[in-house]
């Protein structure tokens, strides 16, 4: 059985906070969500864990995630010296983003496809760790994961996603993975 590994991850701060986009890798991660399809369940992981979190996504026989590439690699290469992007991965917002023409927002996509929204957002994740809530970042990790799998498995069966564009237009994309 293929071992899929979906992701994510919350940082501690905001690219204001560690002076621009360009050194994401000083964020931090908070908290790192995987849902691995051999194992059949959820994994949370905290700061102190990144280094078994790193091993489970090298060890995975496809790791997929929304942002990942540009985002969530990015923060774990605080921790490791190992290019991530060289872990087989999907990360759906490039392969949409290379689709389209544009960029979509996970919420785009699973409130059309699914009429599920996210819980939160990653500002709100960071004032959660400012506040020490762990288990409130951990929870809509959980639910980034779960959003993710979902709208990998829907494309993987129906061949197609929907989304709202900016105008709130329902609109469907092709997809081939």
């Amino acid at each position: 059985m293929k071992n899929i590994v979906y992701f994510d991850l919350e940082t501690q701060q905001s690219a204001e906070e560690v002076g621009g986009w360009d050194k994401i890798s000083a964020m931090k991660m908070s908290v790192g969500v995987t849902y691995s399809t051999a194992r059949g369940d959820y994994l949370i992981y905290g700061e102190r864990d990144a280094q078994d979190l790193i091993r489970e996504l090298q060890r995975a026989d496809l790791v997929v995630g929304f942002n990942i590439l540009r985002f969530d690699y990015e923060v774990l290469h605080g921790y490791t010296p190992m290019d991530l992007t060289q872990v087989p991965t999907l990360d759906m917002l490039v392969y949409l983003s290379d689709k389209l023409g544009h960029r979509l927002s996970l919420d785009s996509i699973a409130t059309a496809t699914f009429g599920l929204e996210k819980t939160a957002e990653g500002l709100q994740a960071i004032e959660w760790f400012k506040q020490g809530k762990m288990a409130e970042i951990a929870e809509y990790c959980c639910f980034d994961v779960k959003l993710t799998k979902l709208v990998h498995e829907y494309g993987q069966a129906q061949r197609q996603l929907h989304y709202n564009n900016r105008f709130g237009r329902k609109l469907t994309v092709p997809v081939t993975w």
